[in-house]
This record gives structure tokens, C-alpha cells and sequence, in this order.
């Protein structure tokens, strides 16, 4: 043996590597940290992202399948996410357009269990029937529908010119009609009643 080489035995033990027990992972830490801050981004923000493609037209369950599916998305790309709330309404808006715009069924054998989202379905319906904005809503045409989806999740005019690749003034536009034409819709019912 050489004077360079350890010496091992009773007296001298082997020097025992590093182990993961000893030290923390750090890619531990990190997938905790963004677990932690998606989880309360997803409770804060899920039922209103539901909400938001309900007023774009959306039934509540196939607004609660997107919704769903948009946050499975966001979780997988978090950590390169910078304004989430944002992203998901834009991206959970476009996979409506692409359900809507498909023509495809697609038949069950049976109607699916209530999804999680939805915690009481009939409270959903009885909030439907109070609240007759929806029914006023739907009847917009898309854009104004989709405009005023964004303003009512609490978007101002230029995020949702952002989202959307449109022009402020489009927004503007597009949210006056919008605006109108529910006014108008509500006044007319009213004197009719």
C-alpha cells in the first residue's frame, strides 16, 4: 500500500459517500414549491375559469371537461407560465372554439357522474335559473359573447385586446354592443312582464 492511498479497517473506516438522506434534493424543494403554488392557483381560480366558458356558451359540464384539461395543461408547462391567469382563460377560450367549431360526437352508453368542479349540479341549475344572464349571453354573437366572458372575469379592455390579437378599439367595440344589447334584452323583458 501506498503512503497516498487510504488506509482501511477497525481503526480507520472507509469514508462512506454522500447519500441523498444527508442532503435535501433540491429538484424536491422545487417540485414542491410549484405543487404548492399551481394547487392554490388551481383552487382560486377553477370555478371562475368554469364560469367564464359558461358565459361564453359553454354547458357547465363541457366548461368543466375544459376547464379541467386547461389546468392538467398548466401544471405541466408552470414553470414557464408568466401571467397564469391569462394563460388559462386564453387557452381554456380556444379549446371551446375548437369543440364548438368540431362537429364530432360522441356518444355514451351512459351519462357521465357529475364531475368535482361541479360540487352540487342542482345548485348549478337552480343559479341558472335565478340568474338569467346566461340565457342573455348566448344570444350575443360570438365575439361579443367571448368580449364580454373576458370583461366579466375581471379583464380590462387591453388584456383581453392581448389575448385575443385584437385591437383595443375592436374590444371597445365589441364590448359596447355587447353591453347594448343585454341592456336592451333586460328592458324589454322587464316591460313585458
Amino acid at each position: 500500500m501506498s503512503i497516498h492511498e487510504p488506509r482501511e479497517g477497525p481503526e480507520h473506516p472507509a469514508a462512506a459517500p454522500a447519500t441523498r438522506d444527508q442532503q435535501p434534493e433540491p429538484r424536491h424543494h422545487l417540485r414542491q414549491a410549484k405543487d404548492e403554488a399551481f394547487s392554490a392557483f388551481y383552487r382560486t381560480t377553477v370555478r371562475s375559469l368554469v364560469g367564464f366558458l359558461a358565459n361564453q356558451g359553454a354547458g357547465m359540464h363541457v366548461a368543466a371537461d375544459i376547464a379541467q384539461d386547461t389546468m392538467l395543461s398548466a401544471y405541466e408547462r408552470w414553470d414557464t407560465i408568466d401571467q397564469p391567469r391569462a394563460w388559462v382563460h386564453t387557452v381554456a377560450s380556444r379549446k371551446l372554439v375548437r369543440s364548438i367549431a368540431s362537429c364530432e360526437e360522441q356518444p355514451v352508453e351512459q351519462v357521465p357522474e357529475p364531475t368535482s368542479l361541479l360540487a352540487n349540479p342542482d345548485a348549478i341549475v337552480t343559479w341558472e335559473a335565478r340568474h338569467d344572464l346566461l340565457p342573455l349571453l348566448r344570444s350575443l354573437p360570438p365575439r361579443q359573447r367571448q368580449v364580454l366572458a373576458w370583461a366579466l372575469s375581471g379583464f380590462t379592455p387591453g388584456d383581453i385586446a392581448e389575448q385575443l390579437g385584437m385591437s383595443d378599439e375592436a374590444v371597445r367595440a365589441s364590448l359596447y354592443k355587447a353591453r347594448r344589447a343585454v341592456a336592451a334584452a333586460i328592458k324589454e323583458r322587464e316591460e313585458g312582464q
